[in-house]
């Protein structure tokens, strides 16, 4: 990470600790400011409205995520489209919700897109290094945002994800070389003092048929900072559709 990076962050991380110093109370915390979303549009959306999945409740005992799949991203990529009614998806949402109510962003690795599967998708120069240094860099810091939001014992309640807005992302586009299936803006619906409220995932991208995590505060961000996607009461609105 460069040195200016480093020093972007300890501004933005000191300010953020002084916000949430000043704001110790039972609201939520302020909505960050918006993010544009630009890029293609790209065709193919499967068939299919908005689907709803429901994790289900982990054993009790000391917090632990499920281990990352072997060779995770080592196989080439598919067409085809994730579900959310799958275990790997209930799982992965699952190890998000642990990482966001624990503040360890590591327990959700499962759920976070791969990094040999980065290093085939991304026509950049040194994909792996962008994926420690920015992919996975702004996600730990997202978790940390989210953590300072969400009450330790809320309880998920449900992930929502706009199937009709999922897109083909065809090679080519957005610097990558490898197709994948895209879709904004699902929606994290969780308990918490007798109240639903939600969170976004600003993007999941697939993998061999399975969403991951790829940008859950914000696809862009102009400071190096921890962002929460659209804290809402009640459920929000999953989407837009769009973007990579």
């Amino acid at each position: 990470m460069t040195s200016s990076r480093r020093a972007l962050l300890a501004a933005a991380v000191t300010a953020t600790a002084l916000l949430a110093g000043c704001s110790a109370s039972s609201s939520p915390a302020p909505v960050p400011a918006s993010v544009t979303k630009t890029g293609p549009q790209p065709s193919s959306n499967p068939p299919g409205s908005s689907v709803t999945s429901a994790p289900p409740a982990r054993p009790s005992g000391p917090p632990a995520a499920l281990p990352v799949a072997p060779g995770a991203g080592a196989l080439p990529q598919t067409r085809a489209f994730p579900s959310t009614q799958s275990a790997a998806f209930r799982d992965a949402m699952q190890d998000l919700w642990l990482a966001v109510t624990t503040g360890n962003a590591r327990l959700a690795l499962p759920a976070f897109f791969p990094r040999a599967a980065y290093q085939k998708l991304k026509a950049i120069d040194d994909p792996g290094e962008d994926w420690d240094d920015r992919l996975w860099y702004d996600f730990t810091v997202d978790v940390g945002a989210a953590h300072r939001v969400v009450d330790p014992d809320a309880r998920l309640v449900r992930v929502i994800v706009a199937g009709d807005d999922a897109a083909w992302v065809y090679p080519g586009v957005c610097a990558n070389s490898i197709g994948y299936w895209h879709v904004d803006g699902a929606r994290v619906v969780y308990r918490e003092h007798g109240q639903e409220r939600s969170i976004g995932i600003a993007s999941l991208i697939s993998w061999r048929g399975v969403w991951y995590v790829v940008h859950f505060g914000a696809v862009l961000r102009s400071v190096v900072t921890g962002i929460v996607d659209d804290p809402e009461v009640g459920p929000g609105v999953a989407g837009p559709a769009g973007g990579c």
